[in-house]
């Protein structure tokens, strides 16, 4: 009699009750939408199609080769083949506390360091040590697609205050008083910003502060383009400009772009220590420690200089006023100029429901849809943003590839017609 074996059912739905096999918890995240669009653009350039991606947020630049040398040395040696602690390597730890003084002016000790396998898992795992289930976060919008789903995923309840491009993508105290309620614990706050690129200047930084201090907020703050800074903007942290904030404040941040080593995966929380030995707890059981490895190179970087980050800043800078000139030149497309990171926030929604090459794209999603297919370049929609009707641009790929696919975008939006 020969054995009896199992298969996975090819349609999962006819064996078992809709909504059932995943939990619900889980089941309501979303994809992230910057990674498919990076991930389809990929795809359709390994099939032989010259797409341009401006999708992805990672410096086009390699990791500096100090901190490649970093990490072929700790590879020989045998201590960092073992497990080590749950929390971060002490001496990383201690690095981050130096680097943070160093470079904001905030003094922390290695125990309030947690070292997370890159920004989100530090995120997750800051939400996750803060809320209750039904606590709410107040979001400023547009916002980074991982915001809202790591607050869902951690229990609690994302609340969008929008911003658009007539305040340079700043939201005022008076939306934020709007916004809360009985129910509001943390505010997250993000300067400079993923998507838009605005950077708060520092009055209004410390306008944000003393209001969440005053109403007894959390306020969870992500610096990790905070050496990303043009022209006469200055990056301002928040627990410095406010201080008597610090106990209930909570940094993320990593060495993905200072460093261009977005695929090292190494981030970090900074807070009030109980904070963070709840979120260590939680790290424990489900990674433990960081790669070594990627923990070695780290070190290098942020015991380093910065150099490298300077030299990466005068391309950006060069870039971002190439992509807000070019896409300023389209009718229908109104660009701010971004004063940090290295995105372009447009607003496309006078291109809205025009006709363009026979289609009329109701949404930036079709908007974006329709670019990738007729002019093969790949661009996040402002949906995934929180903000229907604009478009990110990542602005951190070669000059050349930039101003083709700009081209590529004027050619076609300048064929719309009502």
């Amino acid at each position: 009699m020969p054995p009896m074996t199992a298969a996975i059912p090819s349609d999962s739905s006819a064996t078992a009750p809709a909504g059932n096999r995943v939990s619900a918890r889980v089941g309501s995240i979303s994809e992230s939408a910057t990674l498919a669009v990076d991930a389809k653009a990929k795809a359709l350039k390994a099939a032989g199609r010259p797409v341009i991606g401006f999708g992805a947020g990672e410096p086009d630049f390699p990791t500096p080769d100090y901190i490649v040398e970093a990490a072929v040395e700790a590879c020989r040696n045998p201590k960092f083949h073992r497990y080590t602690p749950a929390g971060g390597l002490p001496e990383l730890k201690a690095a981050i506390a130096d680097k943070t003084l160093r470079d904001s002016g905030y003094r922390v000790e290695a125990a309030n360091v947690l070292v997370t396998n890159g920004g989100k898992q530090a995120i997750y795992e800051a939400f996750a040590a803060m809320l209750d289930p039904g606590d709410e976060v107040i979001v400023p919008a547009p916002y980074w697609t991982t915001y809202p789903e790591s607050i869902k995923l951690a229990g609690g309840v994302p609340v969008p205050v929008v911003a658009d491009e007539t305040t340079g993508y700043q939201v005022s105290v008076e939306q934020l008083e709007a916004a809360r309620t009985e129910r509001t614990k943390v505010l997250l706050f993000v300067s400079p910003s993923n998507p838009t690129g605005a950077v708060y200047p520092r009055e209004q930084v410390e306008a944000v502060g003393r209001w969440a201090a005053e109403r007894g907020l959390w306020v969870m703050t992500d610096e990790i383009y905070e050496h990303l800074v043009y022209g006469d903007a200055e990056f301002s942290s928040l627990p410095v400009v406010v201080p008597e904030l610090a106990d209930r404040c909570v940094i993320v941040n990593g060495v993905a772009k200072t460093y261009a080593m977005t695929g090292w995966r190494v981030g970090w929380v900074i807070g009030p220590k109980d904070i963070v030995k709840a979120a260590t707890n939680l790290q424990s059981h489900a990674t433990s420690n960081v790669s070594n490895v990627a923990q070695a190179a780290a070190l290098a970087a942020v015991s380093g200089d910065l150099t490298a980050v300077e030299q990466m800043k005068e391309s950006f800078d060069r870039r971002r006023r190439t992509i807000v000139r070019m896409l300023n030149e389209i009718d229908g497309v109104v660009c701010p100029e971004p004063e940090g990171a290295f995105y372009a926030y447009p607003s496309v929604k006078a291109l809205l429901g025009k006709e363009i090459r026979g289609q009329r794209p109701a949404d930036s999603v079709e908007l974006a849809a329709l670019i990738l297919e007729e002019a093969e370049v790949a661009v996040v929609p402002g949906e995934a943003f929180g903000t229907p009707g604009y478009l990110r641009l990542s602005y951190a790929l070669g000059d050349e590839d930039l101003v083709e696919g700009v081209s590529r975008l004027q050619k076609l939006l300048a064929e719309a017609r009502d």
